[in-house]
């Protein structure tokens, strides 16, 4: 069904096709420093197989890929002497390989990510938060039926 994406970049790097500096693979990922890095050590991790997002992996490689994304994130830190790691995926916004990939990004305090780039928005009242609580909530319920 998830067959290689020729014009994918990262199913090029997955098969070989295209050089990249590799940190790690094995069966069924890939992981390789990031050509745009936000400091140096920053690695992406992908499964081989061609999946856009987080939603569409199947649930067999969700804990084999978080097992790996906890292996890097050690790696990482140890390598670079960094004080902890940040580990993100977008999920089509901000996703410019739409190829699922894990972001492991080395972080030291003061290293300027002052709470990344996000803008916070807080909720309007305590209605508010709970209209949302529970129509979370609700679409949970509805996709573990």
């Amino acid at each position: 069904m998830n067959m290689d994406y020729p014009d994918c970049a990262f199913c090029r790097i997955a098969t070989c096709r295209v050089p990249a500096e590799i940190v790690y693979e094995d069966s069924e990922s890939i992981a390789f420093l990031d050509i745009h890095p936000l400091f140096p050590g920053h690695v992406l991790l992908c499964p081989r197989e061609h999946y856009e997002t987080l939603s569409d992996l199947p649930l067999g490689l969700t804990g084999p890929l978080m097992a790996i994304t906890q292996l890097l994130a050690r790696a990482v830190e140890a390598a670079l002497d960094a004080e902890g790691t940040f580990i993100a995926i977008n999920n089509r916004v901000s996703q410019t390989v739409p190829h699922l990939h894990i972001h492991v990004v080395p972080r030291r305090r003061r290293d300027g990510l002052k709470g990344f780039f996000w803008p916070r928005t807080p909720y309007r009242d305590e209605s508010a938060r709970e209209a949302v609580r529970d129509a979370i909530e609700r679409e949970i319920q509805k996709l573990l039926v």
